[in-house]
């Protein structure tokens, strides 16, 4: 049987991509982003790890989806911890990195994960969700 592709989610960035008011209430909008992701996961079978620079508590129950909250702190903190991810994973080849941070972009494509922009995974999530 094949291994499936991990996806880790720079969520911030995910969600930052639109300027739909999520600054308004940023712990309820990380909530949302993460219930979507969830039936995502779910609807689409991706094996998806979701990364938070802050931790949004309370987080509705995820069935489908991993969360980790980036142990660090600051503007890079969830960049940071998925760069500690990628290097750590032993098959790098098998991610997909979500992000359209160039930085963070650059340095996963070093250990031979692929890249998809926020933009395109977030397009697949509205996808999914309007079906």
């Amino acid at each position: 049987m094949m291994a499936l592709d991990h996806w880790i989610v720079d969520a911030m960035n995910v969600i930052g991509s639109r300027p739909d008011g999520w600054w308004k209430d940023r712990d309820a909008a990380m909530r949302d982003f993460a219930s979507a992701v969830d039936d995502h996961a779910r609807d689409t079978g991706k094996h998806i790890t979701v990364v938070f620079d802050t931790d949004p508590a309370p987080l509705p129950k995820l069935i489908h989806i991993e969360v980790v909250i980036a142990q660090g702190r600051g503007p890079n903190a969830a960049d940071h911890e998925i760069e500690q991810l990628v290097a750590e994973y032993d098959q790098p080849s098998r991610l997909r990195v979500v992000t359209s941070d160039r930085a963070l972009a650059d340095n996963v494509r070093a250990f031979g994960a692929t890249v998809i922009s926020s933009g395109t995974f977030r397009a697949n999530l509205e996808r999914t969700s309007a079906t």
